[in-house]
């Protein structure tokens, strides 16, 4: 592996996953522009899937919470979706996890996203849970306006 990444145009699989995020929320937004309202909110839980696979749960996170600023999307079973798999890695529970991996919303998606989401979790998700934990313990700063 290490041998690889001295060819010119090597790219690792993390990052293949990581160029493959914005790619389907851009088309997401393409099917937002033909009224294809399935297909792009497919695109969207993709995309958080894709972010949930490589251990980027920020990013998964803010991706979900951007989408749900979309009518289409917060209306969806693909929504529900989401959120209940960002619950279930906030709650740092592997087996939710895998029985929402199972779900009708994630078969229904492209053959390779199934084979992502049926492999997640990927990472430490108990260590998630503690730092979720860590983050709702600090006080409001009342003059921080972010």
């Amino acid at each position: 592996m290490l041998i690889l990444q001295h060819f010119p145009g090597y790219v690792s699989v993390t990052q293949r996953y990581l160029d493959a995020a914005p790619l389907q929320l851009k088309f997401g937004l393409a099917a937002s522009k033909c009224n294809a309202t399935n297909s792009q909110c497919k695109a969207y839980l993709s995309a958080i899937i894709i972010y949930l696979y490589t251990n980027d749960y920020k990013q998964a996170e803010m991706c979900y919470n951007d989408c749900s600023q979309i009518d289409a999307f917060c209306k969806s079973d693909q929504n529900r979706c989401a959120s209940n798999l960002l619950a279930a890695y906030s709650d740092g529970d592997i087996e939710e996890i895998k029985r929402i991996a199972q779900s009708s919303s994630i078969s229904n998606l492209d053959h390779s996203m199934i084979r992502l989401a049926r492999k997640l979790p990927t990472g430490d998700v108990s260590a998630l849970k503690g730092n979720t934990a860590r983050q709702e313990d600090q006080p409001l700063d009342e003059n921080d306006l972010t």
